[in-house]
C-alpha cells in the first residue's frame, strides 16, 4: 500500500514533536543547579520548589511545580501536554501494547481508524468523569482488567482474520477501563486550584498524541508487508501472541498483587 509522502513526512514530525516533548520532562536531573546558579536572574521562590522537588521521594507533582510560579493558563496546559505523552512514551506500555493490538487486526487505514476513535471517545469520556469526581473505582480493579483487554484483543487477532461485529463494542468497553487507568495517573497529581480543566484538557492531548504516535510507527514500519502472503503468519500471529502473553502474565500479576 503506497502512502502519500506529505503523509509520512506529517508522521514523522509527529513522532519527533511526542519523543522531544516527552524527553523535554526529564531533561536535566538537577534542574535548579543549571538555573539557580548564583548570580542568575532566577527567582527564589522557584528555586526553592524546584530544590524541594528535587530533593523530595515523592513523584514530581503539578502542586509543586507550580508553587509561587505565576504558571499561565497556556504553561499550564502545556505541561500535562508533556505529561500525557510521557504517560505513553515511555510511561506507558500497556497502552502502548493494546494499540498494538488494534493495529495488528487490521491493514487498512479506514478501519484503524474507526478502531482508535471509538477508544479515544471512550478513554476520553471515562476519563474526564473519574478526573471529576463522578466515577471511583479502585487501582486495584481497574489495572488487572486493563491487562486482561491487552490479551483479550490479542487473541482476536489471531482466532479471527478481519475485525468481528463485536470489536468496536469491545473496544469501546475497554477504552472506557484505560480512561479509569489514566484518570488514576492524572489524579495523583496534586492538580492545582483553578487550573483542573486546562490540565485535564492538556494531559488528554498528550495521551493522543503519545498513541498517534505509536500507531504511525507501527504504520510506517510495516505498511511495506501488508500485501504480503506472509504478513499474518510472520508478523500478526507471532505479535499478537507475545502481546497476549504479557496481557496475561500483568492480569495474573496485578490480580496476586491486590491481595
Amino acid at each position: 500500500m503506497r502512502i502519500h509522502p506529505l503523509i509520512r513526512l506529517a508522521a514523522c514530525a509527529l513522532i519527533l514533536l511526542a519523543t522531544a516533548l516527552s524527553a523535554g520532562l526529564g531533561a536535566s536531573a538537577h534542574p535548579e543547579d543549571e538555573m539557580c546558579a548564583p548570580g542568575s536572574d532566577m527567582d527564589p521562590e522557584l528555586c526553592r520548589a524546584l530544590a524541594q522537588i528535587d530533593n523530595a521521594e515523592a513523584p514530581l507533582t503539578a502542586e509543586a511545580l507550580l508553587i509561587n510560579t505565576d504558571r499561565t493558563l497556556l504553561g499550564n496546559t502545556a505541561f500535562f501536554v508533556r505529561a500525557g505523552i510521557g504517560h505513553i512514551l515511555p510511561g506507558g506500555l500497556d497502552h502502548i501494547l493494546f494499540v498494538l493490538a488494534l493495529f495488528f487486526a487490521v491493514r487498512k487505514f479506514g478501519p484503524l481508524a474507526l478502531q482508535i476513535s471509538i477508544f479515544t471517545l471512550a478513554h476520553s469520556a471515562s476519563l474526564a468523569l473519574a478526573a471529576a469526581g463522578f466515577v471511583n473505582v479502585p487501582g486495584e480493579v481497574v489495572e488487572p482488567l486493563i491487562a486482561a483487554s491487552i490479551a483479550f484483543v490479542a487473541l482476536e487477532n489471531i482466532f479471527f482474520r478481519s475485525i468481528t461485529a463485536w470489536r468496536p463494542f469491545i473496544i469501546f468497553g475497554f477504552g472506557l477501563l484505560h480512561g479509569l487507568g489514566f484518570a488514576g495517573f492524572f489524579l495523583e497529581q496534586d492538580l492545582p486550584n483553578g487550573l483542573f480543566w486546562s490540565s485535564l484538557i492538556g494531559f488528554n492531548i498528550g495521551v493522543e498524541l503519545g498513541q498517534l504516535s505509536v500507531v504511525l510507527l507501527a504504520w510506517l514500519a510495516l505498511n511495506w508487508f501488508f500485501k504480503a502472503r506472509w504478513y499474518r503468519a510472520v508478523i500478526v500471529i507471532p505479535a499478537s501472541l507475545l502481546i497476549a502473553g504479557i496481557g496475561l502474565w500483568w492480569a495474573v500479576e496485578r490480580v496476586a498483587g491486590a491481595f
